[in-house]
């Protein structure tokens, strides 16, 4: 039996409404973190349902969950169960519209899983919202990079303007960004940005608002946030800053709000990664093999190359020099201020090299289309 799968149960129930197919949000108990991941990102409800074989609800899952469980130690391999939420609140097929509001009211839920009084799911109601609020935070977006990595594709073309689907990658960055409510843009822009103005101008069809920061010659993954203008960099306001060239379904108003209920200085993203070593580890106490592992796997957090930054962080960037963003970390933590690692559970690619690229054509189709 497949760990993704689901019963169409789509219908109305007392003439209230139609509910919306939970088929292609579930999974079963015996997936893995990593399989829940994959419903979350290819799915747009934001929520995986793990439902057993008779169709019981057995616990929801949400980015949440997942990132909650991966700061305390999980790993996208472990069973989806040490993350879900096993006592989920719930509506009933034979209780009122009104009845299930008020649950989503009372528990500030996005989603109602529906069941029949015999505990099997029917249904998942939700709650959508007419307009996604604004949010007036900066985003700064890096995208003066060479590109060297991936040439010749960006002998004559940013980085950032590589075709995926039907539109450059940075295009699909802004989309995504913008339908979160977003709509300040700066654009740092250096190699062939020329390309990137003619494109993007000042944003209005995107109904964003573009600004454009040049850098004098290349500054770094955070120098060119010295040249952002102080009206930006003096605001209250932390700001969201990504590198130009990821590929990623990220909440960025989930980030945010991780950023101001912790206090941080800055917020890093960071990635789960593995790596088997592919041979037996011998441990030394000097001369004494202490212990031997057979090819263990290692798993570490990486850097994903976003952030959010308080405006005390912004401000210590040195003014036009090279500066990337793990100098700008390390400082900060010299100087005692709160750093915090914010666990992707969303798709991520870090499209730096050829075999990145084709690979993220690939995954456009699944996560994007």
């Amino acid at each position: 039996m497949s760990n993704i799968y689901g019963i169409s149960h789509k219908g109305t129930f007392g003439g209230v409404m139609d509910l919306f197919d939970w088929k292609t949000t579930s999974i079963n108990e015996s997936a893995t973190i990593h399989e829940a991941l994959t419903v979350l990102d290819q799915q747009a409800m934001q929520i995986v349902l793990m439902v057993s074989e008779d169709n019981r609800l057995l616990g929801t899952v949400t980015d949440g969950d997942i990132r909650r469980g991966l700061l305390r130690g999980e790993t996208l391999d472990s069973p989806v169960d040490t993350v879900a939420n096993q006592t989920p609140t719930v509506g009933y097929d034979d209780e009122t519209e009104i009845v299930w509001q008020q649950h989503i009211k009372r528990k500030s839920l996005r989603h109602l899983p529906i069941l029949n009084r015999r505990k099997q799911l029917v249904g998942l109601y939700y709650h959508k919202t007419q307009q996604t609020p604004r949010r007036k935070n900066p985003v700064v977006l890096m995208l003066g990079g060479l590109g060297m990595r991936l040439r010749p594709l960006t002998e004559t073309v940013p980085k950032p303007m590589l075709p995926l689907g039907n539109q450059p990658i940075l295009e699909t960055i802004v989309k995504h960004i913008a339908e979160q409510g977003f709509t300040e843009f700066y654009f740092c822009i250096n190699y062939l940005g020329d390309k990137i103005r003619s494109y993007f101008g000042d944003g209005s069809d995107w109904g964003v608002r573009i600004n454009y920061v040049e850098e004098p010659k290349p500054l770094g993954t955070a120098g060119a946030l010295s040249l952002l203008p102080a009206s930006v960099r003096d605001a209250d306001k932390p700001m969201v800053v990504m590198n130009g060239d990821l590929l990623t379904k990220i909440d960025f108003r989930s980030l945010l709000d991780f950023h101001q209920s912790h206090g941080n200085c800055i917020t890093t993203c960071v990635r789960e990664y593995s790596h088997q070593v592919p041979y037996g580890v011998v441990e030394l106490q000097e001369s004494t093999i202490s212990q031997l592992v057979e090819k263990p796997t290692y798993r570490y957090f990486v850097n994903a190359g976003i952030y959010c930054l308080s405006p005390q962080a912004v401000d210590s960037v040195p003014a036009g020099q090279f500066y990337d963003m793990p100098e700008l970390i390390k400082a900060q933590m010299a100087k005692g201020t709160k750093m915090g690692g914010f666990p992707l559970a969303e798709y991520w690619m870090d499209i730096g090299h050829i075999p990145d690229y084709e690979q993220a054509q690939a995954d456009y189709e699944i996560f994007f289309k």
